[in-house]
């Protein structure tokens, strides 16, 4: 499996950086504010062993698990930190370095108010060398967060005697699985999702225009032998041009290059298509005639010396043609690609004219599937991730009362254990849900083998560069990185969902602004943010 941290970076969406260093101050003090008993990240080689382990499920993807201790491991364990502090501390009658008896080490750490400091170290030793294997050898688990202590740590302590058995029940969380629900008749529950969304109107104008653009690359063309035939909006020419551009007063000045005019120009009378005034002024003309026609060069062209300038062509018409549309049947269809019906067509280009406008309204459609996923699966969110994705949150909400202008000191006034917890309560089934919906899409990626193009990912840190350059913010890329590839896999699967899914369209038009359901919105939106960071109308008074 890939690592707890990309994981649970996959779990949630990608953090901006603008003022990192007031998130890192926020996540430093919500961190210190920790009181559990956890072990410490101590790097050591092994050299403990376990006798056996318990095992207990508890709620919330969290277990409880009794180790079994040897006393060969409490000694060494014990005996291991002696040793560290002994090459560290200064005692009097003792050379710095020399080994100093464990009796002797622990009264001096209890003049220091560390009564029992060594064997507490000991006990750290222990959870963080043995929790680990215990959990993933002997029980095929995965440890998420730091593991603690069930018993009160400082009787744990107190009691400890180095070359005695121990049992210590530990508390962690562990990484979830998912539990599919079995459909009958379905091998991959996933598959078919049902459930509704409402987006606007299909655009029939320009699924209309699609079709006749592509009957127009299929125009048969024929010959006009009548040579009193005047041209007219839906025929085909060939013409000689020669240009020059317009002068101030709109006469012939200066001769435009070769690459401006041209022989034997293929030209279709239709709107839009060429400079504007070309198919007006060839409108009426005849085979043989030639034509002063006043044109206007495109603002977009890429010449940037004639883009948006007047110039005057003398237009030759060589040859009249007509055109004639084919009809739209299955034979055409044939003719587009071998095996392609009308109705296939039809549906692929309703597919590709909807492509961008359907972009909007993504979300809805995520949040229909996100819904229905959620009723085919299980999965159980450990605290360790919650409170995780919580602090993150919490974070960004001090740092948007930071862009709104609330100074420093009142926002560190906010940053306290109590409000987190409240703002932790209000933001929790907004993180269970998300997780639990990336951690479904995380598993049919991998199941259905759904990757992100490696040029996909590069557009979106190119730009993520440029804002950080703009703004003058650091950022960790390789952290930043896993977060933009997770966040476009997680699109990549919504849409491989969509396809197999039988979500029902409602196609409505634009929704009327509801001022009475906007106020009322607002009004709750200010009342979770003053439960959140923790704020009264008496404090605030009082600051003010």
């Amino acid at each position: 499996r890939p690592s707890f941290n990309i994981r649970l970076q996959a779990a949630f969406p990608l953090l901006s950086s603008k003022n990192m260093k007031l998130k890192l101050f926020v996540l430093a003090l919500l961190a210190s504010s920790t009181e559990a008993f956890v072990p410490q990240n101590v790097a050591f080689t092994r050299h403990l062993s376990l006798d056996a382990s318990k095992l207990e499920r508890l709620p919330e993807s969290s277990v409880k698990v009794t180790l079994t201790i040897p006393g060969s491991s409490t000694k060494a364990a014990f005996d291991k930190v002696c040793n560290e502090l002994s090459s560290t501390i200064t005692i009097p009658g003792f050379r710095k370095g020399s080994k100093v008896p464990p009796a002797v080490l622990e009264n001096a750490m209890a003049g220091k108010g560390g009564r029992y400091a060594l064997r507490t170290q000991a006990i750290q030793e222990l959870l963080g060398e043995l929790i680990e294997p215990a959990l993933k050898e002997e029980h095929g688990l995965e440890p998420i967060g730091q593991p603690t202590l069930e018993q009160d740590a400082e009787e744990v302590a107190k009691n400890f005697k180095a070359g005695e058995d121990l049992e210590l029940d530990v508390l962690c969380d562990v990484w979830p699985d998912i539990e599919w629900r079995e459909i009958e008749g379905q091998e991959k529950p996933y598959l078919g999702l049902t459930g509704k969304y409402t987006r606007k109107p299909f655009n029939d104008e320009k699924f209309n225009k699609a079709i006749n653009d592509l009957l127009e690359r299929y125009a048969e063309l024929a010959p006009i032998e009548n040579k009193d035939h005047e041209l007219q909006m839906g025929d085909a020419c060939v013409v000689n041009m020669e240009g020059w551009m317009a002068d101030d007063a709109g006469a012939r000045g200066e001769k435009l290059p070769d690459a401006a005019s041209g022989d034997n120009v293929e030209v279709v009378l239709g709107s839009g298509r060429y400079m504007t005034g070309l198919v007006e002024g060839l409108v009426g003309a005849k085979v043989g005639e030639t034509k002063e026609i006043k044109v206007t060069f495109p603002e977009a062209l890429k010449d940037k010396t004639l883009a948006g300038k007047a110039a005057i062509f003398d237009v030759t018409v060589e040859e009249a043609k007509t055109r004639t549309l084919p009809e739209l049947t299955d034979e055409f269809a044939e003719k587009v690609r071998a095996g392609l019906t009308v109705d296939k067509l039809k549906e692929e280009l309703r597919k590709a004219v909807d492509s961008e406008d359907s972009k909007e309204f993504r979300p809805a459609r995520n949040a229909a599937i996100a819904k229905a996923l959620a009723e085919v699966m299980d999965v159980e969110v450990p605290d360790t991730l919650v409170t995780k994705q919580a602090r993150e949150k919490f974070t960004m909400f001090m740092t948007d009362m930071r862009s709104s202008g609330v100074p420093d000191e009142e926002i560190k006034k906010q940053i306290q254990p109590e409000n987190f917890l409240k703002y932790k309560r209000i933001v929790k089934d907004d993180i269970v849900r998300d997780f639990k919906v990336s951690m479904a899409t995380d598993e049919i990626g991998r199941m259905e083998g759904i990757e992100v193009p490696d040029y996909q990912v590069e557009e979106q840190m190119e730009s993520i560069r440029q804002e950080a350059a703009e703004s003058k913010d650091d950022f960790d890329e390789t952290q930043i990185r896993s977060r933009v590839e997770a966040t476009l896999q997680r699109e990549a699967v919504m849409d491989f969902l969509a396809e197999q899914s039988k979500l029902e369209v409602e196609f409505g038009g634009e929704e009327e602004f509801d001022e009475e359901l906007m106020e009322k919105l607002a009004a709750e939106s200010l009342k979770r943010e003053q439960e959140a960071s923790g704020e009264t109308e008496e404090t605030a008074v009082a600051a003010s």
